[in-house]
């Protein structure tokens, strides 16, 4: 009689255990899955309407590392004085708290971008369209050879466009 009720207590644990790991296990999955399953809408930003002033790079995003395919960035940017430009062509595979980097350098796929001195822009707000992201005053841009697409939630490059003076 003791070892019925040892076992109704040790099947009750499990399914406690079970129901508390599945539920875990489905929110960290939510989580992951939920900007594939729910992206923001595609943005359309113009730079007609400010004062940027003359451009002073352009470049492209690349993908970073091709056997990836989560993980891939294509597109224009255009960089002003005080503003940076990601051209209606921008696109990004969908991901979490993806943040856009000014970066000193050249950045490939072996470059530690999170211990350079790299100057947040902001959280993507979009994974594809154009977007605006003013620069912050006092940022000498000659310092800063690329931009990227960073996710920090992960610590993983997700497409870099290296900038170029025209």
């Amino acid at each position: 009689m003791q070892s019925v009720g040892l076992a109704m207590k040790n099947i009750i644990i499990g399914m406690l255990l079970g129901v508390i790991m599945g539920g875990a296990g489905g929110f960290a999955l939510g989580i992951f899955a939920f900007p594939y399953l729910f992206p923001p809408p595609p943005l359309n930003e113009t730079v007609a309407h400010l004062d940027t002033g003359e451009r002073l790079a352009r470049g492209r995003f690349i993908h970073a590392n091709p056997s990836d395919p989560v993980h891939y960035g294509r597109g224009g940017v255009s960089v002003y004085p005080a503003l940076v430009h990601l051209e209606a062509d921008f696109e990004v595979g969908p991901g979490p708290k993806y943040h856009v980097y000014l970066v000193p350098g050249d950045v490939t796929g072996d470059t530690a971008v999170e211990q350079t001195m790299f100057v947040d822009l902001g959280r993507l707000r979009a994974f594809s369209g154009s977007q605006n992201y003013p620069i912050p005053a006092g940022v000498d841009l000659a310092d800063f050879q690329s931009l990227v697409i960073w996710c920090e939630q992960f610590g993983v490059l997700i497409s870099p466009a290296r900038l170029e003076v025209p």
